[in-house]
Parts: structure tokens; sequence; C-alpha cells
């Protein structure tokens, strides 16, 4: 039950992220080149997640047929999402490119989702760091939906209503993924780590990349700001490795020396 709630805890922070990110947009003006920044700094991040978290764990322990598959599956899945919102979002009216944002937000949240609930039923430590990277890459990400939504004239209102609504769907997957994976054998939960990293870098590419280049012109601050996301949650991932690799080892050395001292007093 304690990892139950766990769960729930950390499924919200990408989305609570993602709202701050909006309200940001709603309370300061937004330009083009602020968004291409932002855009980049998320997809360092998320690329950096890709990188450092979880490949990593799936090259230890998938073959390399399973994780060519997997990652191949995520990213097709990815794709063919967008070619399923693009085909059901006639081009034309306003309300339409809102909804395609809307729905486009709400399919990273849940891939999201299911990263942190896969995480979840891994390790719980890895679920901390997936939560802890997806967070900062979805601030940005929630400013830039909110800033193109304020471009296209969308009421104030349903604007936060649209906000509010973003943890919902990363919180849905994360359970959903949580008590599929909880008692699955290993290989299937490394197997979706790897379908997860597909997803991931296949939107971080060709989503918010195409979308800050869609915003303005790169310059070399938007290279840095691309190089700073994924230096930061180098940072952030080895700074809560290093305080959970410590209390694990402080909560080991209390239960073995006890052990330790028995086998001494019987030597």
């Amino acid at each position: 039950m304690d990892n139950f709630w766990l769960v729930i805890g950390l499924a919200l922070l990408p989305g609570l992220g993602n709202l701050a990110g909006g309200m940001v947009a709603e309370s300061v003006r937004t330009t083009p080149r602020l968004l291409n920044i932002a855009l980049h700094a998320a997809s360092g991040i998320v690329i950096g997640v890709v990188a450092i978290e979880l490949m990593p764990k799936a090259l230890d322990n998938l073959a390399g047929w399973w994780i060519a598959a997997s990652f191949a599956a995520g990213g097709a899945a990815y794709i063919a999402t967008e070619m399923v919102i693009e085909r059901a979002s006639p081009s034309g009216s306003g309300g339409s490119s809102m909804w395609m944002i809307y729905v486009a937000v709400a399919v990273d949240l849940t891939g999201d989702g299911l990263m942190i609930g896969t995480g979840s039923a891994v390790a719980t430590s890895l679920a901390i760091v997936l939560a802890a990277g997806q967070t900062l890459a979805d601030f940005p990400e929630g400013y830039s939906v909110v800033a193109n939504l304020r471009q296209k004239n969308v009421p104030r209102g349903r604007r936060i209503a649209a906000s509010l609504s973003f943890p919902l769907y990363c919180l849905g997957m994360a359970l959903i993924a949580w008590f599929l994976l909880r008692d699955a054998p290993d290989t299937a939960k490394y197997v979706a780590l790897s379908f997860v990293a597909g997803l991931l870098t296949v939107a971080a590419v060709e989503d918010m990349l195409e979308e800050a280049h869609n915003a303005t012109a790169d310059t070399r601050s938007s290279t840095l700001a691309f190089v700073g996301g994924f230096a930061l949650f180098a940072l952030v991932s080895a700074g809560l490795e290093t305080a959970l690799g410590e209390n694990t080892a402080k909560g080991a050395g209390l239960v073995d020396q006890p052990v330790r001292e028995d086998m001494i007093h019987a030597a």
C-alpha cells in the first residue's frame, strides 16, 4: 500500500510541473525566442532521461534484439499516435488546432505516466529519478502549450481548465502500468522501459525540437539550452542516486550490524 501512494505522488509531479509552466505563461509575456529556448531545454532533459536512466537499465538486463524491437515499437507508437491526431483534427479553425495541441500534450503526459509506473515496478529509486527528470522537462512544455493557446486566442478559462486536466493523464497511466508490471517478470519490465525510451526519443526529436524551430530560428542560445537541459538532468540524477544510495546503505548497515556482532560472539 505504501508503494501505491508513492506511485500516486510521483505520477502527479510531471503534471504539476506542466501546470506550473502554464501558469508562468499566463502571467508573463511570451516571446518566440523564449519559447524556442524553453523547448530546447526540455528536449535536452528528455534525451538525458533516455541516455542516463532508461537505456543503461535495458542494456544491463536485455538481449540486443529485445532492446531494438521494443525501442522501435515505442517510436512507432508515438508516430502512429501523431498520425491519428492529425487525421482527427481537420485544418482550419482555431478550435481544432487548440484540441490538437491539447491531445498531443495529453499523449506526452500519458507516456510520462507509463514511464513512472514502469520505473516504480522496477525500483523505487528509479521511479523517483524519472519523475524528477520529467517534472523538469514538463515545465517548459507546459509553458509552450499555454503560450501557443494564447497566440490562438483561446479564452483564458479554457486554457486554465486544460492545464488543470493534464496531471490526470500521467496519474492514470502510471497506476495502470504499475498494477500490470509490479508482479511481472523482470524481462517485461525492462522491455517496457526500452519501449518508453523509443517513445520519448521520438517525442523530443520530432515534436519538441520541431515546435522550437517553428517558433523562431535557432541561435547559440538554443544549443546551450539543449546542452544545459541534458547537464541539469545528469546532475539531478547523480544527486538523487547518491542521496538514495546513502539512505539505503545506512538502512542496510543498521540491519547488518547485529548479524556481524552475532558472528563475532559465535567465533
